[in-house]
């Protein structure tokens, strides 16, 4: 079935491939995460299988062409999911959380490049330009498949608050590490500026990306006080992909701007429609994102089929012992920051297992690596990053959605969505019957008066408003002139 499928793609021209593809993409993500759902797996994992099987190593479906013209997903997704993390760093919950979640972020970012460095270094024996370089890649933390999850699952409270700024200040404490980590790698291995100096451009160009989000975001504030609910969806997508592309043209992640915007933006707009709406609207672009993750993950580079080596050693040996250390990093350094501020069991014990997932941000960090440093290291390099952060994506958000159920963020038991007193006013311990009526009744109070989501009120309004001057205008099916 594959073959004449795959010859046709390859035989059509470019615009029939491209929608054939996106097609099957969707499809595929859609089919195995209804698979992957009934194991009670996040959908995310089921996009990354997806993508997978339709790819080189399975059924080979997707052109390569395609995957490689389709290269502004990651940040495109990136982008959405980061201006959707800003509604999250509202200035009340900063002031009364902000000291602790920096500690906790600093304590993982610290704890996991520290340990990768000292197993790639001395246990691997690789060169400590590359090994500075893993390590500064370690400290990253991708909220794209995390941000999915706590939608899928509905997650709330302070523990899903906590996760996600820890992850946007990690972020921001990454990409800094990264910056002086490649300018001491090129400075070894190419013989480029070292220290501060080469320090200073990545540094600005972050510190840059920060300042031009923000005011992004109150400038979208002040464009859509006025506008109706498709036109603000418009102006949004239209702002968000300008800022997207003018990082990538500066060879800039948009993650730390874009959280900037949508914290500007959360802070000063009136109400939180458009993210609702933003939520609604993004799906199909997260899951082709995911899905292509997916389809171009090497699976011949980390077998060592193509000969990709690193320092001599097997690229899978190299990824296995990246993958253990950064994941223990995560959660020691998660679990000793929060005790360290004396946050809540929940937080303190299941933080760490939510802060695994790395792909995007890594993958792009990974590139630019390449690009500044010739040879072997930096071709391996990239080869195992992408490798590593698939399998990151396929671990990384069942270990969120366990984290989120074991810190109470979320849950599907009946006790815990409808609790209610197990006596009644005089003392006597009611029947199960009784019990099980008062959970029912107190469970329909909570039903909204149809089956829409928040975020599917808030796009059907905006679709209303669109098409509200038509309806007088029809009757019987014929429209009046």
């Amino acid at each position: 079935m594959s073959g004449p499928i795959r010859e046709l793609l390859a035989g059509a021209s470019p615009v029939a491939s491209s929608i054939i593809s996106i097609a099957i993409m969707l499809a595929a993500g859609y089919a195995v995460s209804r698979l992957t759902r009934l194991a009670r797996l996040p959908n995310v994992t089921g996009y990354i299988l997806a993508g997978i099987l339709i790819g080189p190593f399975c059924l080979d479906l997707i052109p390569q062409r395609f995957v490689a013209g389709a290269e502004f997903l990651p940040d495109t997704a990136l982008a959405f999911i980061a201006f959707g993390t800003g509604e999250y760093f509202k200035l009340a919950s900063i002031r009364k959380n902000g000291v602790s979640t920096a500690v906790i972020a600093l304590t993982e970012v610290a704890v996991s490049f520290a340990l990768v460095f000292a197993l790639t270094r001395f246990a691997l024996g690789l060169s400590l330009p590359l090994a500075v370089l893993l390590a500064a890649l370690a400290t990253s933390t991708t909220p794209t498949s995390t941000v999915m999850t706590i939608r899928q699952t509905g997650a709330r409270g302070e523990f899903v608050d906590t996760l996600l700024q820890v992850i946007a200040i990690d972020d921001m404490l990454a990409l800094l590490c990264f910056s002086a980590a490649l300018s001491f790698a090129a400075a070894r291995i190419n013989g480029g500026p070292a220290g501060l100096g080469g320090m200073a451009l990545p540094l600005l160009k972050t510190l840059a990306s920060v300042a031009l989000g923000g005011g992004a975001g109150w400038l979208m504030d002040r464009l859509l006080r006025k506008r109706t609910g498709d036109n603000r969806l418009i102006v949004a997508v239209a702002m968000l992909f300008a800022f997207c592309g003018v990082c990538a043209l500066f060879d800039t992640s948009p993650l730390l701007g874009c959280i900037a915007m949508g914290a500007v933006y959360s802070n000063t707009a009136e109400n939180d429609d458009l993210f609702k709406q933003l939520n609604y609207f993004t799906p199909p672009i997260l899951l082709l994102f995911f899905v292509r993750s997916g389809v171009a993950f090497d699976i011949g580079a980390l077998l060592g089929a193509d000969g990709t080596a690193v320092a001599g050693l097997p690229l899978l040996l190299v990824g296995g012992v990246y993958l253990a250390a950064r994941m223990a990093g995560k959660y020691l350094g998660a679990l000793s920051g929060s005790a360290l501020t004396r946050r809540p069991g929940p937080v303190r014990n299941w933080l760490g297992l939510a802060l695994m997932p790395q792909t995007s941000i890594a993958i792009a960090l990974s590139a630019l690596a390449a690009r500044t440093i010739s040879g072997e290291v930096g071709r391996a390099l990239g080869a195992m990053i992408l490798a590593t952060s698939v399998v990151y994506e396929l671990v990384g958000p069942v270990l969120a959605k366990l984290a989120l159920w074991r810190s109470h963020s979320y849950s599907d038991r009946l006790e815990d969505l409808a609790p209610v007193p197990l006596t009644d006013e005089t003392g006597r311990p009611k029947t199960e019957a009784e019990v099980l009526i008062a959970r029912i009744r107190e469970i329909r109070k909570t039903l909204p008066a149809h089956e829409e989501t928040e975020e599917e009120r808030a796009f059907t309004s905006a679709a209303n408003e669109q098409y509200a001057p038509l309806r007088p205008a029809r009757r019987f099916g014929i429209w009046r002139r």
